[in-house]
């Protein structure tokens, strides 16, 4: 595949580099932000070799598959002279003039603020994923050996970076909230600093025997309080008050007395205001996950898997992850271990089921052709082919995919299955799942695609409609 040549036509039916925004790619998918949607021809991008489908948001997300899109990424860059994950120099010019337009389109405040909080976090999925995986074999390693690779440097060496990300994660969380927010990043970067553990912070110091306590609460600052919900709300909150603060500083004092002020006036708040209410909010994230999961029991997995393709669709999926990072992070309360995602990774089985009993039922030589060509890769984890392609545009298969993932949901939850990390769905689901539990998560999966076969064969296929949709 040649990588330059398909960014050059990308770039082109984008309406050239000066209609460029942003690019960036999370684990499927190339998400740029352009100026003027009237240049975009979204009918020739779907044509592009390697294009996969085109979900059209706040950015338009170009569908490529895992690999990819990566490749694809560091050719168009190189094209459009954008730094991954940057913006351009007038972002905030190019929001103004698409605001009302991107207020009809995209949904309620609610739904772009979730699209926002995806944003946050897509720049640090390669991390988090390679550093869940780590902490994952290294338990197992240690383990299975009895600990005979302790005190190795090579081996500590590794397992440190496993450690480092989540030790250090709210940092980078404030950094991409304070830049995806207007701010500066480098001082949401330091509220996200606030909100690490560290003895040799001031605020945590002993003076004169005593430590410092809070007014209200009369108690020891706790940093992780709040975790990375605290980080994510004080990097907004850091970005808010920059804004405002240029808008009224006088321009000689304005380069060291606004982000001077931001910092003083913002750490108090963090401290105060932030903190208490990420912890509130990190509690209640719990809280729900534990209701769903433990209380519901297996209805709560029929739920959940059958109602995730129906977010992946519009691209909200990405605003769960900071609750899986939550949950695999080895110092919370599920000791690094997802329970969620692997109900939900059901999704694609159920998907992946409602295909093939199209290909078999149809008569359709076009959708068979498309559902021939999406569901190799959909056994692998990726399903955006299948689904842009066939089972969305049909509406039927789509819904009896969502049906019978909750199959697998149901077995997944009766298993308790667990993922150290996340990145990967489908077959290769098994490379995250706890040790042992590789067999059960392949049951489960096999069961999601049974239910989305069969209640797609019995209910979801209807010749008329797919006729009209794609010509006898």
């Amino acid at each position: 595949m040649d990588y330059e040549a398909i960014s050059k036509e990308l770039l082109a039916e984008l309406g050239g580099a000066d209609n460029i925004v942003t690019n960036e790619a999370c684990m499927t998918r190339l998400r740029v932000g352009v100026r003027d949607m009237s240049r975009v021809n979204l009918d020739a991008i779907k044509a592009i070799d390697g294009v996969m489908g085109v979900v059209q948001s706040d950015t338009l997300q170009i569908v490529f598959g895992p690999g990819t899109v990566n490749k694809v990424l560091d050719a168009f860059v190189s094209l459009t002279g954008i730094p991954k994950g940057s913006r351009g120099a007038d972002v905030a010019a190019v929001a103004k003039k698409n605001k009302a337009e991107l207020a009809e389109e995209h949904g309620n405040p609610i739904q772009r603020f979730l699209k926002r909080v995806a944003n946050i976090f897509v720049p640090l999925l390669p991390g988090i994923i390679a550093a869940g995986l780590i902490n994952g074999i290294a338990n197992v390693i240690n383990v299975s050996t009895g600990g005979a690779l302790s005190g190795v440097w090579w081996y500590e060496t590794i397992r440190t970076m496993g450690w480092a990300l989540f030790a250090y994660l709210p940092i980078f969380v404030g950094y991409n909230a304070a830049r995806e927010f207007g701010g500066s990043p480098i001082l949401g970067g330091i509220a996200g600093a606030a909100c690490v553990a560290n003895p040799a912070m001031p605020l945590l110091s002993t003076y004169g025997d005593a430590q410092v306590l809070l007014p209200l609460t009369h108690a020891v600052y706790n940093p992780g309080s709040g975790g990375l919900i605290a980080a994510l709300l004080a990097g907004a909150l850091f970005a808010w008050l920059e804004r405002k603060l240029h808008d009224v500083m006088p321009s000689l004092i304005d380069t060291f007395a606004t982000p001077l002020l931001v910092l003083a006036t913002g750490s108090l708040v963090l401290v105060l205001a932030l903190q208490p209410v990420g912890a509130v909010l990190t509690r209640g994230i719990y809280i729900v996950m534990d209701f769903v999961y433990e209380k519901m029991g297996v209805v709560g997995g029929y739920v959940l898997a059958a109602g995730f393709l129906p977010l992946v669709s519009v691209g909200l999926h990405q605003a769960l992850t900071p609750i899986h990072v939550m949950l695999n992070d080895p110092a919370g309360p599920t000791m690094g271990v997802n329970y969620l995602l692997p109900v939900l990774m059901m999704s694609g089985g159920g998907q992946v089921g409602a295909g093939i009993a199209l290909y078999l039922k149809t008569k359709n030589q076009k959708v068979r052709g498309y559902i021939r060509d999406s569901i190799p890769v959909g056994i692998l984890g990726v399903g955006e082919p299948l689904m842009y392609a066939v089972t969305l545009p049909l509406g039927g298969p789509f819904v009896t995919a969502c049906l019978g993932a909750g199959v697998g949901g149901v077995l997944a939850t009766l298993f308790h299955l667990g993922a150290i990390s996340q990145g990967v769905s489908g077959l290769f689901g098994v490379l995250i799942i706890q040790s042992g539990q590789q067999i059960a998560y392949v049951v489960s999966l096999l069961g999601a695609c049974a239910g989305g076969f069969v209640l797609t064969w019995l209910f979801g296929i209807d010749e008329e409609r797919i006729n009209e949709l794609y010509g006898a």
